[in-house]
């Protein structure tokens, strides 16, 4: 499991069951450069939490990064 994991994260099974169903990132628009997996994890943490996107961690990456998956 990463460094950055956290009490809520994925487990490396949880993931590998989960991101076939994860579409790839549009080629066409600005490359991520978080994996798949982090920012799932950080829509995850908000959901859980019930926070503010803004107040999501910056282990998960910036909270615009983590909100577009979530809100496409």
């Amino acid at each position: 499991m990463s460094s950055l994991s956290g009490r809520g994260d994925l487990t490396d099974k949880q993931w590998e069951r989960l991101r076939r169903w994860i579409p790839a990132p549009a080629t066409t628009a600005r490359p991520i450069t978080r994996s798949r997996r982090q920012l799932v994890n950080g829509v995850a943490w908000r959901v859980r939490v019930g926070s503010p996107w803004r107040d999501i961690p910056e282990a998960y990456g910036p909270w615009p990064t983590v909100y577009r998956p979530f809100a496409t």
